[in-house]
C-alpha cells in the first residue's frame, strides 16, 4: 500500500508552531494549490490543504516560511475522525510533511537577500536544507553549521548563489 502526497502551493498564512507536552515541535500551516483545469468562468479553482510538520522540519518551517511563500511538500495523507460538541462525526484531512522544499527565496519575493536561498528541509533524523538527508545538518546545500571553518562564511563565498545579474553563456558553453 502507498500513501504519498506531493504538493506545490503557496502558504495562506504564517505557520503556527507549538510544542507537545513532551517538548516535540509541531507546526501547522495551509497551502493553496491550483487545480489543473478551469471552471466555467475560465478561472482556476484552488484547494486549501492543511499541512503538519514535526520536530526539526516544524522549527525550520516556523522560522523561515511566511504567508505567500511557494513551497513543495512531500508527505502522507492522514484522516482523523472526531465527534464535535454537537455530537456529529467530523473528518479532518491533513498532510503530514516528511519534507518541505522552499521553492523560492525571500529575495525572489521581497527583493532582498535575507534568506538562505532556494532550499529544502527534510524530516529524517539527519535533517538538512538542500535535500541531502545525511547526519551533518547541512544548510544551503553544503554549508555545514557544525564545521567551525564555515562559521564565518559569507554569502558571497557561494559561487552558485544568484546575484541577480544575467549569466553570459555562448552556444559553445552548452553541452547539447
Amino acid at each position: 500500500m502507498v500513501n504519498r502526497v506531493v504538493l506545490i502551493g503557496r502558504l495562506t498564512a504564517d505557520p503556527e508552531m507549538r510544542y507537545t507536552q513532551s517538548g516535540v515541535a509541531v507546526t501547522r500551516f495551509s497551502i493553496a494549490v491550483n487545480r489543473n483545469y478551469t471552471n466555467q468562468q475560465g478561472e482556476r479553482d484552488v484547494d486549501f490543504i492543511n499541512i503538519v510538520a514535526w520536530r526539526g522540519t516544524a522549527e525550520t518551517c516556523a522560522n523561515y516560511l511566511k504567508k505567500g511563500r511557494l513551497v513543495g511538500v512531500d508527505g502522507r495523507l492522514q484522516i482523523s475522525v472526531y465527534e464535535n460538541q454537537e455530537g456529529r462525526k467530523v473528518r479532518n484531512a491533513e498532510v503530514i510533511a516528511e519534507s518541505v522544499q522552499f521553492l523560492e527565496s525571500n529575495r525572489t519575493r521581497e527583493g532582498n537577500g535575507s534568506d538562505f536561498g532556494d532550499s529544502s528541509y527534510g524530516g529524517n533524523s539527519g535533517e538538512s536544507f538542500g535535500g541531502s538527508h545525511n547526519n551533518n545538518n547541512n544548510f544551503g546545500g553544503g554549508w555545514n553549521q557544525n564545521n567551525s571553518s564555515n562559521q564565518g562564511r559569507r554569502k558571497a563565498d557561494n559561487p552558485f548563489e544568484d546575484d541577480g545579474k544575467p549569466i553570459d553563456l555562448s552556444d559553445d558553453d552548452l553541452p547539447f
